[in-house]
């Protein structure tokens, strides 16, 4: 019966070293230790380390986790995630839930809940953000990259493309991409 931990991060720019410490430190000695740098949008199955995970569990291992949205963050990947595991007879330990093994009756509901939960504050979130989107728009504010050029380089390259000069030394003169020129001079 062999611990596995697993630990997820969204950007190349975090590490999982905190959640295996974090591991660690509750007492688990993690023989095998798996961790993806990807989306909890990422459904499990998708996730390159919980696939190769999956592959080496065998019956009766645990598989630990420092926090429930390490497994996912919609309700049904999360559920799915740990009926695929209890298929296999191992042990599903969160750390932030406690010693409750969620592949036994009582650990399916309090998922479902806090999975569910977790789904609803995903989906506030998008919410918040749609909403300060609209406002800031109403409010006149630009979204999105500052343009690379201002409007009278602008018309200077469209002027210079239309006397025949080519995209590639506008791109250089200007210091900007040739997808960049060609969109100002209507060719995208």
């Amino acid at each position: 019966m062999a611990v596995f931990g697993y630990g997820r991060v969204s950007t190349a720019e975090q590490t999982a070293d905190n959640q295996r410490i974090e591991i660690e430190r509750a007492g688990y000695a993690v023989e095998y230790w798996f961790a993806d740098t990807v989306s909890g949008k990422a459904h499990a199955a998708q996730r390159k380390q919980f696939g190769d995970m999956l592959t080496k569990l065998r019956k009766k291992d645990t598989v630990v986790v420092s926090k429930l949205d390490r497994l996912g963050r919609d309700a049904s990947d999360v559920l799915a995630t740990i009926k695929a595991l209890a298929a296999i007879e191992a042990e599903v330990i969160v750390l932030q839930l406690g010693k409750v093994d969620l592949t036994s009756t009582a650990g399916k509901l309090l998922v479902t809940m806090l999975a569910a939960v977790a789904e609803m504050e995903r989906d506030l979130i998008v919410e918040r953000t749609q909403a300060g989107l609209a406002r800031a728009k109403a409010e006149g504010k630009t979204l999105g990259r500052p343009p690379k050029t201002s409007i009278e380089q602008r018309a200077a390259i469209r002027n210079a493309y239309e006397a025949k000069q080519s995209v590639s030394a506008l791109a250089r003169q200007y210091q900007i991409s040739r997808a960049t020129v060609l969109s100002i001079v209507g060719k995208q």
